[in-house]
C-alpha cells in the first residue's frame, strides 16, 4: 500500500506541474481516504470520480448529483479542485469555452491509475459476478421470448443482404471438406493440455452429423482410425463436457467471467473461425465495416469524432453472453452446412460455480473461438438495422459503401454516426443488448474506443497499473508489468514518475537506456540508448540486462498425434520450434535472465 501511495503522489505532482496547480491537498485527501477506504479508494472510488468528469463532458455541465461522496465548493468537489476548474466553471458547473486538455487528462491519469490493478476480488464479489451471469442468461431467454416476428424476418432479411456472400463461401468450405480444425495453446474443460490435445479421442455425435468426421479430425487418415488406441469416446448431446466457467482478474469491483471449452468444441470451432474470419477480410466492403485484429480504425474515428462530434462510440454491457443463439440461427438460417456447424461446436452446457450445470441461450462466452467474429456479425446487423428504420431506405451496396468511415465494429467496441445512434441503441436494447451508457460517448467532444480516449481531437489516454510492484526478483511477472508502466508513463512526460520508476526497478535489476525495439527489459530514452561493449562477431551494440524468458512445458508427443500435428499446419515451411514435438501449452511461467543484449 505504501508504494502505491508514493506512486500517485508522483502522478500528482508530474499532473501539477503540468497544469500549474498545487497537488498538496489533493494528496492529504488521498492519503486520509485509503487509511480508511483501504485499497479500495484507488481502485474502486477514484474511478468512479473519473465517470462523472466524463458524464460532465459529454453533458457540457456539472451537476449537484456528480462527484458523490466528496466535499464541495459551489458545484466542483474540493479533490482535485486545481483541475476541474480549468476544465467547468465552479459557480454554475458549465464546461468552459476552451477547457485546459491537460487538466482533463490529468484528472483521468490520476483517478484511473488503479483501476485496472490485477488483483483477486473478494468471494463475495466473485460469488455476486456469478449470479450476475446467470441472471444474464435469463435475460437472453426474455429478449429470445419477446422479440416479434417482424423483428426476426427484418434481421433475417438484413443478415441474408450483408453477409450471404460470407456464410456462403463458410458453406461450402464446410460441403466441400476445406474447414481445417487448429488446436490453441490454452486450457481446457476436459484437461486437455498442450501436445496431448493431439490424441483426444472424445467426438461428440453432433460434430459427426455435419459432417465433422472423427475419422477426418482426430487422426492423420482414415486408416489410422480403424487401427489406433485407444478407440474413439463417443458422447451423446446429454453426456457431452459443458464449458467451465470460471472468474479471472479484471478490477477489485468485479472479476471477469469467461468459459473454458473442451477440447473437441474448441478444436472445430477454430476451424470454422478461420474460414469465416477470412472470407470476411477478403471482402473489401465487409473488411472496413468490422475488425479483428487491428483497432486503429475504431481508434482513428473516435477522435475524428471527438473533433466534430459526428461520430458517436458506444460499449456494449456483457456483450459476449447477450449474444442469443436464436439470433445466430437466425443469420444463417439460409446457409444449412453453417447453421450446423455453428450448432455442432457450440456447447450448450455450462458448469457454473456454485450454481451447477445450466443450460445456455447464449450463442457462446468469452472463450469460444467463434465469440468474437459471430458477435461482430450480429452487431453489425442490428446498428443497420437501426439506420434502416431510422433513414426508412433500405439498404443497397451503394448504401452500405457510404458508411465506411462512419460506421465500425471491433468486439463489443461501436461507432456510429451520431445522426442515428438513438435508433442504434434502441434497436439493440430489442434484440436483447444492453449499451453502457456510462462508457457510450455522443454528445460533448469526448470519445472512447478500443483503449483510446480523446477530447476534442487531442489524446487524453492514460496509463495504468497493472499489477502489484515487485520486491524481489523472483516477482517476474510484476518486473515485466512495472517496466512497462515506466516507459508509458515516461511517454506521457510523467517524468518524476518514470524517475521514482527508475528507482524500484534499478534495486532489483539493471536498467539500461535501450530502444524500444530491443528485446531487453530497458528505459526508454529520448537521450537515445546506452552502449557497454560492442559485439565482436555483429559489430553492434551491447549492455547487460534482463530479457524474458518462457519455455512451453515437456509434452512428448509421437505416433499418429505427431503426424497428425505435422498435418494440420498451415504453412508448408518446416516448424519454427525444433522442439514442437517435446515441447508444447502455454508456459506455465515466465522468467528473466540476464546477459548481453542488445539494446537497438
Amino acid at each position: 500500500m505504501q508504494s502505491h501511495l508514493l506512486l500517485i503522489r508522483t502522478v500528482l505532482a508530474d499532473a501539477g506541474i503540468r497544469c500549474c496547480t498545487s497537488t498538496n491537498r489533493d494528496l492529504k485527501t488521498v492519503t486520509a481516504r485509503v487509511e480508511h477506504e483501504g485499497l479500495s479508494f484507488l481502485t474502486i472510488a477514484l474511478p468512479d470520480f473519473c465517470r462523472d468528469l466524463q458524464k460532465g463532458l459529454a453533458r457540457g455541465k456539472v451537476d449537484s448529483t456528480d462527484f458523490a461522496g466528496y466535499a464541495k465548493t459551489g458545484y466542483l468537489p474540493k479533490f482535485l479542485s486545481g483541475f476541474t476548474s480549468q476544465v467547468f466553471n465552479p459557480n454554475n458547473g458549465l464546461l468552459l469555452q476552451e477547457p485546459n486538455v491537460d487538466a482533463i487528462q490529468s484528472v483521468r491519469q490520476v483517478t484511473l491509475l488503479f483501476g485496472k490493478i490485477e488483483l483477486p476480488c473478494t468471494q463475495a464479489r466473485v460469488d455476486a459476478a456469478m449470479s450476475k451471469y446467470l441472471e444474464c442468461e435469463q435475460s437472453v431467454r426474455q429478449s429470445d421470448q419477446k422479440l416479434s416476428l417482424a423483428d426476426k424476418q427484418e434481421f433475417v432479411s438484413m443478415a441474408t443482404r450483408v453477409w450471404g456472400g460470407v456464410l456462403d463461401k463458410v458453406n461450402r468450405d464446410i460441403d466441400e471438406g476445406r474447414i481445417v480444425p487448429k488446436h490453441g495453446p490454452g486450457s481446457t474443460a476436459d484437461g486437455l493440455i498442450g501436445n496431448d490435445k493431439y490424441n483426444q479421442r472424445l467426438w461428440t455425435r453432433r460434430l459427426e452429423e455435419v459432417p465433422f468426421y472423427a475419422g477426418e479430425f482426430l487422426f492423420p487418415s482414415w486408416s489410422h482410425y480403424d487401427y489406433d488406441s485407444p478407440p474413439v469416446t463417443w458422447l451423446d448431446p446429454e453426456d457431452e463436457i459443458p464449458v467451465k466457467v470460471i472468474s479471472v482478474p479484471k478490477t477489485l469491483k468485479t472479476p471477469r467471467v469467461i468459459a473454458v471449452e473442451p477440447t473437441c468444441m474448441q478444436y472445430v470451432q477454430q476451424g470454422l473461425a478461420e474460414s469465416l474470419v477470412g472470407a470476411i477480410e477478403r471482402d473489401d466492403l465487409l473488411s472496413k465495416l468490422v475488425g479483428f485484429r487491428e483497432q486503429a480504425r475504431n481508434q482513428y474515428l473516435a477522435q475524428f469524432g471527438s473533433c466534430d462530434g459526428s461520430l458517436a462510440t458506444l460499449d456494449l454491457s456483457e456483450a459476449s453472453d447477450r449474444v442469443s443463439n436464436q439470433l445466430v440461427r437466425l443469420m444463417t438460417t439460409h446457409y444449412p452446412l453453417v447453421t450446423a456447424g455453428f450448432d455442432a461446436s457450440r456447447s450448450r452446457k455450462a458448469d457454473v460455480p456454485g450454481h451447477g450445470v445450466i443450460r445456455l441461450a447464449k450463442f457462446a462466452s468469452m472463450g469460444s473461438a467463434l465469440c468474437f467474429p459471430v458477435e461482430a456479425m450480429v452487431f453489425l446487423t442490428i446498428i443497420l438495422i437501426g439506420i434502416e428504420r431510422e433513414s426508412s431506405k433500405p439498404f443497397t451496396y451503394k448504401r452500405l459503401q457510404s458508411l465506411i468511415g462512419e460506421v465500425c465494429v471491433y468486439g463489443d467496441d461501436i461507432v456510429v454516426p451520431v445522426m442515428y445512434v438513438h435508433s442504434v441503441i434502441k434497436t439493440l436494447t430489442t434484440f436483447g443488448l444492453a449499451v453502457n451508457l456510462d462508457k457510450s460517448f455522443w454528445t460533448g467532444k469526448f470519445r472512447e474506443s478500443c483503449g483510446k480516449e480523446y477530447y476534442d481531437g487531442d489524446d487524453v489516454t492514460v496509463v495504468k497499473v497493472r499489477r502489484v510492484f515487485p520486491t524481489s526478483r523472483k516477482h517476474v511477472p510484476e518486473i515485466i508489468s512495472t517496466v512497462s508502466l515506466r516507459n508509458q508513463m515516461y511517454s506521457y512526460g510523467y517524468w518524476k514518475t518514470a524517475a521514482f520508476l527508475d528507482e524500484l526497478i534499478e534495486r532489483l535489476i539493471p536498467f539500461p537506456r535501450v530502444l524500444p525495439e530491443s528485446p531487453a527489459l530497458g528505459r526508454h530514452s529520448f537521450l537515445g540508448y546506452d552502449c557497454e561493449k560492442e559485439c565482436r562477431f555483429l559489430q553492434k551494440p551491447l549492455v547487460w540486462a534482463y530479457r524474458e524468458s518462457s519455455r512451453p512445458p515437456l509434452s512428448h508427443l509421437e505416433g499418429s498425434g505427431a503426424l497428425l500435428k505435422f498435418f494440420l499446419k498451415r504453412s508448408v515451411e518446416p516448424s519454427a520450434d525444433r522442439n514442437h514435438l517435446e515441447r508444447a501449452g502455454r508456459p506455465k511461467a515466465v522468467s528473466i535472465k540476464p546477459g548481453w543484449v542488445s539494446p537497438v
